[in-house]
């Protein structure tokens, strides 16, 4: 490969992803890490995975989970950062220009760009739950940049709290970090157990499902998008999460005939993690540098 290279940087929950695109957006390298909690734990973080590429970076673009203003993170609960000027740290560290963005805005950009579709909406399900839309080629971002925090919308308010101090969130339910509080174990293991018979993990499960439909109805009513294309962490369950949420989707259609015309299910599109959706449209993300 030949001079610098576009980087990106999908920080996440449980790890920093990142990728260096060549000219013609193909990943010329890849390399991910543990993500460690708290302001210098996610500089150190991203740093490492810069360095795991082994090129020369042209831009850095950031994806990053919480409320972004002018390069700043505020308020990533779980990373466990209340306030990061980001943009600068990385820039400084390194002597390259960064861009930042929230992970999952930067996720649908990816997916915009991978799937070459003007409307649709990226639902993540990793450690928190969120949604980025795209409008007509742009990603919503709001008048305070929360557009698409789906995740802290209360869909049953005797459920259980949700790391915003709230009860019965979507995240509460089909988030991987309030899963794994809930269930004592990872998802991986509590399917496993589910299938075996066990009837809390079967609860686990069916509340995973409950929540993404919940997302998803939120979303098509919403902005009503071509497609809802579901990815982070919980969608390497694949195929088997698509069915559970077309049959959540179906259950809440049944006696209406307004949801049942919509066709939910058939718009929902499962991203495999090994697209790297989210450091890809980081990458995007740092174009504009450059613009």
């Amino acid at each position: 490969m030949s001079g610098p290279l576009r980087v990106g940087i999908d920080v996440g929950g449980t790890s920093v992803e990142a990728v260096a695109l060549a000219a013609d957006g193909s990943i010329a390298a890849r390399s991910r890490v543990r993500t460690a909690r708290g302001e210098e734990g996610v500089v150190a973080s991203i740093l490492d995975a810069v360095g795991g590429l082994g090129v020369d970076a042209a831009t850095i673009g950031i994806g990053v989970p919480g409320r972004i203003d002018a390069g700043r993170v505020y308020d990533a609960v779980n990373l466990g950062v209340r306030e990061l000027h980001l943009a600068a740290e990385i820039a400084g560290a390194t002597g390259v220009p960064v861009a930042i963005d929230n992970d999952v805005r930067a996720a649908a950009l990816g997916a915009a760009s991978r799937w070459e579709m003007p409307n649709l909406a990226y639902l993540n399900l990793g450690t928190g739950v969120a949604a980025g839309v795209v409008i007509d080629g742009r990603v919503v971002d709001g008048s305070a940049g929360v557009a698409g925090e789906i995740g802290h919308l209360a869909i049953d308010p005797g459920g259980p709290v949700c790391a915003c101090g709230q009860r019965g969130c979507i995240e509460a339910f089909a988030g991987g970090g309030a899963i794994t509080e809930r269930a004592g174990e990872p998802l991986e293991r509590v399917s496993l157990r589910a299938d075996a018979g066990d009837e809390v993990a079967r609860r686990v499960v069916a509340d995973l499902a409950r929540g993404a439909a919940a997302a998803v109805r939120v979303l098509a009513l919403a902005v009503d998008p071509e497609r809802v294309l579901v990815g982070g962490g919980i969608a390497r369950r694949g195929e088997r999460l698509r069915d559970e949420i077309a049959g959540e989707l179906a259950r809440a259609a049944d006696g209406s005939a307004f949801l049942a015309s919509l066709r939910l299910a058939e718009r929902i599109e499962i991203v495999s993690p090994d697209e790297a959706v989210g450091a890809v449209g980081a990458a995007l993300v740092g174009d504009r540098l450059v613009a």
